[in-house]
This record gives C-alpha cells, structure tokens and sequence, in this order.
C-alpha cells in the first residue's frame, strides 16, 4: 500500500531532483515492512512528478522522499503520518511535507464547487480522519485524499494548529467549461 523510491534522482526540464537515501532507509527502517520499495508503483503516477519543478525553483539543493500511497483508509495513513513525524523531528533540518492532489472530478462546477468545500472542510481543521470518512460518504473523488490526511496527521503530531487555504479555484474557470470541471486548492499547514 506504500511505495517509496528509495535512491537514485528524478530528472525533470531543471535538473535532477535528487532523493534522500538517508531518510528513505530511515524511513524503511522504523515501518518494517509498512513501506516497500516498489518502482512500477511510481511509474504510472504523476503526482510528485509535478511538484517537483516548483520545489526545484524555491530551492536548488532539494531532496526528496518519494511515497505512493495505494490505500484509503485512516488507520494506515495514521500509522504512516506518526511515522513520518518521528523521522521529521530527527532530521535535524527543516522538512516540507507535501501531499499532490485535485479535488473532486468531472462533475458540473456547481457540484464540485461544494464537494470541494467539503472535502477542504477537514483539511482546514487538520483532520484527515474526517477527510477521508467525508470522501467516501459524499463520494469525493479526491485522488490523493490519503496522501493528504498522512500530512495532516504528521502535521497535527508535529504541532500544526492551522492549515490554511491560499487558493481554490477549477478548469471551468480557465476552460470555460462549466460541465465536468476538475478542482485544485492550495493548502498551507502551520
């Protein structure tokens, strides 16, 4: 259920985007064997791929723990969340903890609009629990919904007291297509 990539570098239009072996074998170490190594997980996900330039343009000497996530239930992503705070407050540097995903898919702007709120609801309150539980009642079609409550649980049991909503917008609003829209917010954690 949790792919990690543990060495070697991602190559994108800037440069390489290297990956922390360090705290990949950290990480493997302290989750047995909750996290695997497992490269064809990674191949047909675009996620961090997409990440990764903006991250090279704020900072050039980057590194990176690449995750996919596989599951979608909250005991699992609590698990992972606890554990990626423990190497968090060992790292001994600053860490950006980072969750890619859209929000709800191909439906009327209309209807996005508000399962959007929704599902930023929870995120906003740090409760990826809620998050999760609210996707699967109010059918959500958040693709990277437990990427995200793993980052809100870290960030809870990191000290986060609030996660703020920067940005909300979807394609109808650049396409013009108002009929089967894709929605994206940016979320900062503090």
């Amino acid at each position: 259920g949790i792919s990690l990539w543990e060495s070697g570098a991602f190559r994108t239009p800037l440069g390489e985007v290297p990956v922390d072996a360090d705290a990949a074998q950290a990480l493997r170490e302290i989750s047995k064997d909750f996290v695997a190594v497992d490269h064809d997980a990674h191949k047909s996900e675009h996620a961090i791929e997409v990440e990764l330039p903006f991250l090279q343009m704020l900072r050039a000497d980057v590194r990176v723990v690449p995750l996919v996530i596989a599951f979608d239930a909250w005991r699992p992503a609590r698990v992972l969340g606890e554990m990626l705070a423990r190497l968090v407050k060992a790292a001994g540097e600053p860490v950006l903890l980072l969750a890619s995903s859209d929000l709800n898919h191909y439906e009327p702007a209309a209807v996005s609009e508000k399962k959007d709120a929704m599902a930023l609801e929870p995120i906003r309150a740090l409760d990826g629990e809620e998050l999760l539980a609210r996707c699967t009642r109010e059918r959500i079609t958040m693709c990277g919904r437990a990427p995200t409550a793993v980052v809100l649980c870290a960030a809870r049991d990191l000290g986060a007291k609030q996660a703020e909503v920067v940005d909300y917008r979807h394609s109808g609003w650049v396409s013009g297509d108002k009929n089967r829209v894709v929605g994206y917010a940016g979320v900062v954690i503090s």
